[in-house]
């Protein structure tokens, strides 16, 4: 009777498990909420194995909203490049925002991340960076106070449809842009 090899675990797997489920969760359910036992659950894992990896709950809360800020920002180098290829005008503006609004799981590492940072400092630096990209995106063409107004817009109507749980209007959206940046808007008003 011969023995089955014991299979091997990679432990680089099995951590970026641990994270993923973490950062699942924490989107979910938010970061107060995420327990080892659940994230476990979650990654498919012994409850062991999260302690085993992270000294913390802390220190893998912390990794999983890591995750989430580097999926942001590749969603925020993506408006880079459309804006560099189209150029920042309100239209343009506008159909990235409600892209943006359309991308459920993106809204909510967004949210998850921002909420998280109203009480972290270092996730406070992160979040702030994502203003300040998309700030440094317009100043070329509208100038610092324009374009950090049409930023604190941009953050407000994201707010605004997940308070409301439904978009603000194309147009609307793209006349205050408009209005904001000094340009004139390609739709019309009511």
């Amino acid at each position: 009777m011969s023995e089955s090899p014991r299979r091997r675990r990679d432990p680089e797997t099995r951590r970026r498990q641990i994270v993923v489920a973490a950062a699942e969760l924490i989107i979910e359910v938010g970061v107060s909420a995420v327990t080892h036992r659940l994230i476990a659950g979650r990654a498919g894992v012994p409850l062991g194995a999260t302690t085993q990896y992270f000294a913390t709950l802390d220190d893998l809360r912390s990794e999983a909203l890591h995750h989430l800020v580097t999926e942001v920002d590749a969603g925020i180098d993506g408006i880079r490049t459309a804006l560099e290829e189209r150029g920042a005008t309100p239209a343009v503006l506008t159909e990235l925002i409600l892209r943006g609004l359309a991308d459920a799981r993106a809204l909510e590492a967004d949210r998850a991340v921002v909420t998280a940072a109203i009480d972290d400092p270092q996730l406070r630096a992160l979040a702030r960076r994502w203003s300040d990209r998309m700030i440094g995106f317009l100043v070329p063409d509208y100038g610092v106070q324009r374009a950090t107004a049409a930023s604190v817009f941009i953050d407000g109507v994201l707010w605004h449809a997940r308070i409301h749980d439904q978009p603000l209007d194309a147009t609307l959206i793209e006349g205050a842009l408009a209005g904001i940046l000094g340009t004139e808007s390609t739709t019309t008003s009511d």
